[in-house]
């Protein structure tokens, strides 16, 4: 098998990620802060950046609009599934704002599915801005689970002999007990991760509703985890029933409270994802001159989240959203 081609844009070295965690804070502590200030004390310059949820489906879309406004610049990012939130922080790389993506570990990012590709994502990843490392979606989500179990990499069936292996920077192995071959994928630690969840209590046990993906692997891969959530619940509620419990507290930094901080991707069981606003984010982006006026609006000038919500129609879009998700059969399905 060729050799593969790319460097990696993290260390894999387990020693150095173990001595981080002893370092950490891990006490059950208070940790409700808005999300400005979270981004503030715990997203630098030159991170390297994962993102949770999947697809259009439970993103952190509030973290990542203030990453994008307090101008973080140079950031590594982990692909994996990212659709619209990979097309968020592509507005950090635009005119006048410096490039706030610098390198991406790919496996699936500019098409958000069914809807298409999103233009200015791709003059993005196709103006060199950003350097590029492949990989699947499985095989991202087995570098978080080898961070996880803090191992420097596992082994892997599949990617061998295809463009992604060459592309990538997996190494080709032979099983030491059998010795078929097969493809080592590195440990993949972030600097910092943003998920947002269904609820969660002050000091940081998160509740995941629907599938989590590999946010159960994320959450324990990071350094740092900034957590938003629909609704901060009493630690006695958590306690009532720990099994429901799929980040624990001592994985997480900061917790933020953010109603509709999905938005305008699905929150299972919450709300359905805005498909008119999607479209219109990917129309405008067709247009740089167009785009540029319709982020300044959206995202760049508002203050905060909420500002974000209420310019997209406020109240009674996120209600019917609300009712799309819980009542379909009342709201005539899905809207497009």
């Amino acid at each position: 098998m060729p050799p593969s081609e790319m460097p990696l844009f993290a260390s894999p070295n387990c020693e150095e990620a173990r001595m981080t965690f002893r370092a950490r804070d891990k006490r059950m502590r208070d940790k409700v802060t808005d999300v400005a200030d979270a981004v503030r004390r715990f997203v630098n310059d030159g991170d390297y950046l994962a993102s949770g949820g999947f697809g259009g489906d439970r993103i952190a879309t509030a973290l990542l609009h203030e990453i994008v406004r307090q101008r973080r610049q140079s950031l590594s990012f982990a692909g994996h599934t990212a659709t619209h939130d990979f097309q968020i922080l592509c507005a950090g790389n635009n005119t006048g704002r410096g490039q706030l993506l610098a390198r991406c570990d790919i496996a699936y990012v500019v098409g958000l599915e069914a809807r298409g590709l999103s233009p200015h994502a791709r003059r993005v990843v196709e103006s060199g801005q950003v350097e590029i490392c492949e990989w699947s979606n499985y095989a991202l989500a087995v570098r978080f689970q080898a961070a996880a179990m803090g191992v420097p990499f596992l082994p892997l069936r599949s990617m061998a002999g295809t463009d992604t292996f060459r592309f990538s920077a997996a190494r080709s192995i032979q099983c030491p007990f059998t010795g078929i071959p097969l493809v080592a994928v590195p440990a993949l630690w972030p600097d910092v991760a943003v998920i947002h969840v269904h609820d969660c209590d002050r000091f940081g046990n998160c509740r995941i509703r629907g599938t989590s993906v590999a946010d159960w692997q994320v959450a324990r891969a990071a350094k740092k985890l900034i957590v938003s959530c629909e609704r901060i619940i009493s630690d006695d509620e958590i306690r009532a029933d720990p099994t429901a419990t799929t980040i624990p507290f001592y994985c997480v930094d900061a917790v933020c409270e953010v109603p509709f901080g999905s938005y305008p991707g699905n929150m299972p069981y919450e709300y359905y994802s805005d498909e008119i606003h999607l479209r219109e984010w990917l129309t405008a982006e067709e247009d740089p001159q167009r785009y540029q006026e319709f982020i300044d609006r959206i995202l760049l000038s508002v203050d905060c989240f909420a500002d974000y919500l209420e310019r997209s129609g406020g109240k009674q879009r996120m209600q019917s959203l609300r009712d799309e998700e819980l009542f379909p059969e009342r709201s005539g399905g899905p809207s497009s």
